[in-house]
């Protein structure tokens, strides 16, 4: 549709200016066994920190920060209304220059963890978005979030940056879980983790197609609060 995402040397890295606290959680191996030592290896220390801290029962880990670009096409727009079926997973709207916060928190149960992002808008509530990342499933991850739908994914590790990359969809109804043809998938989903120095890192999501290119690209930078671990 003829957008490019900016690289990750055109993010405006001045931005946000945020105290950084590492967090007191447990260590956690997840992550890193997923990606195996040589990949693991070859990601930023910060990254590695932010991905090997297993939040501790009852805590939270915060990270605030801004919107700081965010495209899409007509058919994107699309999509992301259609998605609002399934819990509003994909941002509603193009609003930049807005404020972002994500938090993080673990859950038990699943063997996982919930993210919540909230993205604020130039008018009426900010937009919530839920899902919970668990090590399950044929790929070892998966991501749910909501009214069934999730999303099998793979680790791969670029330019120093951590991706998050659709290998299928699927539903899950009653127990039972039904991968999606590719013809009803609505393209390849890739979240990136770009560490930036000075304790910030851009969040990068990408929704492409095959024959449509790319429909939603929205980059967020981000900065762990302060009171980063809330008890």
């Amino acid at each position: 549709m003829g957008m490019e995402p900016r690289r990750s040397e055109e993010l405006p890295l001045h931005r946000p200016r945020m105290r950084r606290q590492g967090g007191s959680g447990i260590g956690d191996l997840r992550f890193r066994a997923l990606l195996g030592e040589p990949a693991w290896g070859r990601l930023p220390e910060p990254t590695r920190a932010r991905f090997g801290k297993r939040v501790d029962h009852c805590r939270s880990v915060v990270y605030a920060g801004e919107i700081v670009q965010c495209r899409m096409s007509c058919l994107g727009w699309a999509i992301a209304q259609l998605a609002r079926l399934f819990g509003s997973p994909l941002p509603l709207g193009r609003d930049e220059n807005v404020p972002a916060v994500v938090s993080v928190t673990e859950d038990p149960a699943a063997n996982g963890q919930f993210w919540t992002r909230i993205y604020g808008r130039r008018r009426g509530f900010p937009q919530v978005i839920h899902s919970s990342k668990r090590f399950c499933g044929p790929t070892g991850l998966e991501e749910y979030v909501g009214g069934g739908l999730g999303v099998a994914l793979r680790l791969e590790v670029e330019d120093g940056a951590l991706h998050f990359v659709t290998d299928h969809y699927f539903l899950s109804c009653l127990g039972r879980r039904l991968a999606l043809p590719h013809w009803l998938q609505p393209g390849r989903l890739r979240v990136s983790h770009i560490d930036c120095g000075r304790g910030r890192f851009a969040f990068v999501l990408e929704l492409a197609h095959p024959r449509f290119g790319l429909m939603i690209g929205q980059t967020a930078l981000f900065a762990e609060t302060a009171h980063g671990d809330q008890g």
